[in-house]
């Protein structure tokens, strides 16, 4: 069954969900954040079950980005081949991983990271936070919701908190470019 609000992707962190498919209090259970494809080899699983994995859902691959995850290197391996070459050096999905969550999670608490930057520096597909969430594209700002994104905004100058870790932000720099959702244009 097709549902919209689901997004483009789903995503992994491991079993975060209880018997009675309740979330539990973790974020995660391992390192390896990784974003799928919800269309794989016709496969189809219902939400949380069984004890395996507990299904995210993400609005696109910006989005998922910004939460800290990478593409799968199996369910999508060209994206994952080009994740790893605009990452600038030669690691392995593990190494990437360690790397990646050092950057996105705030040791000790159930929280990620953020940082302030530059918004005229920052490359498309960034995620901003000023009093919304916003995906940076060209010259404007999207306005984030689960469903899609909103009418274009004015691109912010000067310092902004930016929501898409550090190593995230050197992928984008690097040339590779996340599959947006259409309402982003």
């Amino acid at each position: 069954m097709d549902v919209p609000s689901r997004g483009l992707f789903t995503g992994n962190r491991g079993i975060l969900h209880t018997s009675d498919k309740v979330m539990g209090p973790a974020l995660w259970k391992h390192r390896a954040w990784i974003c799928c494809t919800l269309d794989w080899q016709d496969r189809h699983r219902n939400v949380m079950s069984g004890r395996n994995w507990t299904e995210l859902f993400f609005l696109d691959e910006a989005v998922a980005m910004a939460a800290g995850h990478r593409p799968c290197a199996y369910c999508r391996r060209a994206n994952y081949n080009a994740f790893t070459e605009a990452w600038g050096e030669n690691l392995k999905a593990p190494q990437m991983d360690a790397v990646l969550h050092k950057a996105r999670a705030v040791h000790g608490a159930r929280r990620l990271q953020t940082h302030e930057d530059d918004a005229d520096g920052l490359p498309d597909g960034t995620f901003i936070k000023t009093d919304e969430n916003y995906l940076l594209r060209q010259d404007a700002v999207f306005p984030y919701t689960p469903t899609g994104y909103g009418a274009p905004q004015p691109r912010p100058t000067g310092r902004v908190t930016v929501l898409t870790s550090p190593p995230m932000i050197t992928v984008l720099r690097g040339g590779y470019a996340p599959h947006l959702h259409p309402s982003a244009g």
